[in-house]
C-alpha cells in the first residue's frame, strides 16, 4: 500500500484516465529527457511502471539530467490523440508539471544507458550494479526472485515442512568443492568454514525428532564459475523428511517444481509423475546425466554388432550410434562442420556416418567398412529409416557416452530439433555408490557420500562396489540439474563399512564427522531429501542463459564483487588479530 507522503502521492506507473484533473506527485528517476521546443518531456520511472511528465519551464530543469531521482507534482491530463503511447499502462495520460524537485543529483554522463544495460561489457554493469539493476528487464528478474522465494516458502509451510535456520560457520567438509575458510581470532591456527550445504545439520535435525524440515539456504564453494553456476554463493530449497523413502521426497520435489513452474513460467510444464531414469540407462539414451529431453534424439549401443569388425576405429571399442531422421538431405558444408565440430571442438579422430537413402542403400565416408550383415543388424537396432543419418561414436566406454551426449546435443542444435517453449523435467535415479579414481586407482564416493546404499551392509560387504548403487536422485529439466539428492545413511554400522570401502578409517570417520558419528549412536531415523537450486529455477524461468542475470549482487566469473571491490586486502593489525600471515608465493 502507498504511503501519501512529500514525495508522491500516486506511483508512477498507476496514473489513469480516472485520474485526469486531479494535482498528484509522483516520484522516480528520469528514463529520457525529450526537448520538442520549448516543451519537455520527461519519462518518469519507478519499479511499479512509467509516467510522462511534460515541462513547460526551463526554470524548473536546473540538475535535471537522466537517472536523477525527483519528484513532480502537478495536474494530471489526457495526452493528445497522436501522442498516445499504447505500449504504457500510462500511455493515454500525462502530467503537466508546476513543480519539479530533485532528490538525487545525477551526472551529466552515465557509465551506459540503462535501458539497454544487458548489451555492456558484464564487468562494467556489475561495477554500476545499482544502475544496471534499474534496468526493468534486470530489475524484473529480482522481482520475480522475491516472488518465487515467497511461494516456496508458503508451499513448504502448507506441505508440513518447518522452516529452520542452520549455521553459516561451520566446519570443514569434503563435500567435492573447496571449501572458503574463515580464521578464528579466539582459537589460534584453527578455521571455521562456510558451509557448501547444510548437509550434516539437516540430518542432525532428523535425529532431533524434527519431521520436515526446510529452509531457503545459502551455500558457498568456492569453485569456478559457468554459466549455471555461480562462483562463491548461491541458494537452493533444502528439505528434508524423516521416516521418508526416495519416493516421498521425488513427489514432494514434483509437486513443488511443477507448481513453481506453472505458476511463474510461461511454458507448458511436464506432467507429475515426472520420468524416473536410472543412471545407466541415461548415460546409455543420451550420453549425459542431465538430459535434455526436448531434444528427440537417442543413442544406440552397437558395440555388438562390431564385435568381430576389422575397421580400426571400431575394434575392440564401445560403439555408439545416434539415428537422425531427415539428415541425409543436408548439405555437404552440414556434415563437414560436424566433423570439423568433433575434431576441434571435443578431441575426436572424426566423426564417421553413413546416410540413408530413399532405396534403403547407404552411402557415406565409412559405408565401404561396414559389410552388408551389419548394415542389416544396424537397421533393426538403430531403426534406420529413408533418409536419416547415423552417427557413429567409437572409444572406451565412459569417453563413448560423453562424446555421444555432445554429437547429440550438437547435431539436433545446428538442425533446431530441440523443442522450444517448454519445461521437460525428469528424475536422474539409482546412480553408482563408487567410482574407481583415475589417479589413484581407489574406490571413491560419485555423488553424496552420506547416501544409504541400495542392499545396505550387505551390499557393500558382497558387491564390486562399482556395482553398488546408491539411493541418490537428481533432478534435471531441459538438461539443466536443478537439484540432487538421496535417502541418508542413518546406520552407523552402514556408514562405517561405506566410507571404509572409500578409504577412511572409523577413527577419521569419528574425528571428521563427529556430530553425525555420535548421534546416529542415538536412534536415528531413516530420513531422506534433496535441494533444488533456487538461482538454477530462476534462469529457466526467465530464459536468462548466464545464472548471474537472476542473482541481485553477484560475482563476477572471476570471483570478484566489482561492486564492492571483493576480495580486499586487510590491515596487518586484522592479520595479527586472526593469527595470519600473508606469505609471498612469487
Amino acid at each position: 500500500m502507498l504511503c501519501v507522503n512529500e514525495y508522491r502521492t500516486h506511483l508512477c506507473g498507476e496514473v489513469r484516465e480516472s485520474d485526469i484533473g486531479k494535482e498528484v506527485r509522483v516520484a522516480g528517476w528520469v528514463e529520457n529527457i525529450r526537448d520538442h521546443g520549448g516543451v519537455i518531456f520527461l519519462d518518469l520511472r519507478d519499479q511499479y511502471g512509467v509516467v510522462q511528465v511534460v515541462v513547460h519551464d526551463d526554470n524548473l530543469l536546473k540538475d535535471v539530467h537522466k537517472e536523477c531521482a525527483l519528484t513532480a507534482s502537478g495536474k494530471v491530463v489526457l495526452r493528445d490523440e497522436d501522442t498516445i503511447n499504447p505500449k504504457l499502462a500510462t500511455g493515454t495520460v500525462e502530467i503537466m508539471a508546476d513543480r519539479l524537485q530533485v532528490l538525487g543529483k545525477a551526472p551529466n554522463s552515465l557509465p551506459f544507458e540503462v535501458e539497454t544495460s544487458k548489451e555492456v561489457k558484464e564487468d562494467v554493469r556489475l561495477k554500476y550494479r545499482f544502475l544496471d539493476l534499474r534496468n526493468p528487464k534486470v530489475h524484473n528478474n529480482i522481482i520475480l526472485r522475491s516472488q518465487v522465494i515467497s511461494f516456496l516458502r508458503n508451499k513448504m509451510t502448507e506441505l508440513g515442512f518447518l522452516e529452520i535456520q542452520t549455521p553459516i560457520l561451520s566446519t570443514s567438509s569434503p563435500e567435492g568443492a573447496r571449501d572458503y575458510l574463515i580464521p578464528s581470532r579466539k582459537h589460534h591456527g584453527k578455521f571455521y568454514a562456510l558451509p557448501q550445504a547444510p548437509q550434516i545439520f539437516k540430518q542432525l535435525l532428523m535425529v532431533s525428532g524434527f519431521d520436515r524440515y526446510f529452509q531457503i539456504a545459502p551455500c558457498f564453494r568456492d569453485e569456478d564459475a559457468r554459466a549455471d553456476r555461480s562462483p562463491g554463493e548461491f541458494y537452493q530449497l533444502d528439505f528434508e523428511m524423516a521416516f521418508a523413502t526416495q519416493e516421498d521426497v521425488l513427489q514432494i520435489a514434483e509437486e513443488v517444481l511443477y507448481e513453481v513452474f506453472t505458476k511463474f513460467g510461461n511454458k507448458p510444464v511436464s506432467p507429475a509423475p515426472f520420468p524416473r531414469i536410472p543412471y545407466k540407462e541415461a548415460m546409455l539414451r543420451y550420453g549425459t546425466d542431465k538430459p535434455d529431453l526436448r531434444n528427440p534424439l537417442e543413442i544406440v549401443d552397437v558395440s555388438e554388432i562390431f564385435e568381430e569388425s576389422t575397421f580400426k576405429p571400431f575394434k575392440g571399442k564401445t560403439v555408439r550410434a545416434i539415428n537422425v531422421p531427415g539428415a541425409a538431405s543436408q548439405s555437404k558444408g552440414f556434415f563437414e562442420k560436424m566433423e570439423k565440430y568433433a575434431r576441434e571442438e571435443l578431441g575426436m579422430m572424426g566423426l564417421g556416418y553413413i546416410k540413408v537413402t530413399d532405396e534403403m542403400t547407404y552411402l557415406g565416408p565409412i559405408d565401404k567398412f561396414i559389410p552388408a550383415d551389419q548394415k542389416a543388424a544396424l537397421a533393426e537396432k538403430a531403426n534406420l529409416k529413408p533418409g536419416c543419418v547415423l552417427y557413429f561414436i567409437a572409444d572406451e566406454e565412459m569417453a563413448a557416452a560423453k562424446l555421444a551426449g555432445q554429437i547429440r546435443q550438437e547435431v539436433a542444435k545446428r538442425l533446431d530439433l530441440i523443442e522450444k517453449d517448454c519445461f521437460k523435467m525428469c528424475f536422474i535415479v539409482d546412480f553408482p555408490m563408487y567410482e574407481i579414481d583415475e589417479e589413484t586407482g581407489k574406490y571413491i564416493f560419485t555423488h553424496n557420500p552420506f547416501s544409504m546404499p541400495q542392499g545396505g551392509l550387505e551390499a557393500l560387504n558382497t558387491k564390486d562396489p562399482t556395482e553398488v548403487l546408491a539411493y541418490q536422485y537428481d533432478i534435471v529439466c531441459n538438461g539443466i540439474e536443478l537439484s540432487s539428492g538421496a535417502v541418508r545413511n542413518h546406520d552407523l554400522d552402514i556408514m562405517v563399512r561405506a566410507f571404509e570401502i572409500a578409504g577412511y578409517t572409523e577413527e577419521t570417520i569419528a574425528e571428521k564427522f563427529g556430530a553425525l558419528y555420535n548421534a546416529f549412536k542415538y536412534g536415528a531415523p531413516p530420513h531422506a531429501g534433496m535441494a533444488p537450486g533456487v538461482d538454477r529455477m530462476l534462469m529457466l524461468l526467465t530464459d536468462e542463459e548466464n545464472i548471474r542475470e537472476v542473482i541481485a549482487f553477484p560475482m563476477n566469473s572471476n570471483a570478484q564483487d566489482l561492486l564492492l571491490g571483493a576480495p580486499t586486502e586487510v590491515t596487518e593489525q586484522q592479520l595479527r588479530e586472526v593469527h595470519i600471515r600473508v606469505r609471498n608465493t612469487n
